[in-house]
């Protein structure tokens, strides 16, 4: 499986569990996958338990380090300014994304993070990796709500 395709298997899973089907999961060099979650908020009642702060978490435990050169972080959905933010601080040096999101997004959208002149790390941002099929899971996911 390819990143993007991984980290949609875990925003699918993510929805089933009524979570916002959001997907991650970090890559080495290599493209061996050291961490990979989808959105756990609500279960956790945790607000910061993105996605993609999961993943962060679990490659920088499974490398014994705070920061990630090298690495990259595949998401379903353009990170939000936190997320973003997190990337920065972890070092990553790709983030690729799916679906654009224009009211929460924070990479091509909103804060723009990696353009601030307070960002001390901008990683190299791929942006709309199988952006439909991602953006299709969070329509779905948001319309089966409102019904």
């Amino acid at each position: 499986m390819t990143p993007i395709e991984i980290a949609l298997q875990e925003a699918r899973d993510a929805a089933a569990r009524g979570e916002v089907p959001v997907g991650a999961v970090v890559t080495d060099a290599a493209g061996r996958v050291l961490g990979r979650a989808g959105n756990r908020v609500e279960q956790d009642h945790d607000a910061s338990a993105h996605a993609e702060m999961l993943a962060l978490r679990q490659a920088a435990a499974a490398l014994g380090s705070p920061r990630l050169p090298g690495c990259t972080l595949t998401v379903t959905l353009e990170p939000c300014p936190m997320c973003a933010q997190a990337a920065s601080f972890f070092r990553i040096r790709r983030v690729v994304f799916g679906a654009y999101d224009p009211k929460g997004g924070g990479v091509e959208h909103g804060a723009r993070i990696y353009a601030a002149p307070s960002c001390h790390h901008a990683p190299e941002v791929v942006g709309g990796v199988r952006e439909g099929e991602c953006a299709t899971l969070l329509r779905e996911f948001f319309a089966a709500l409102r019904r």
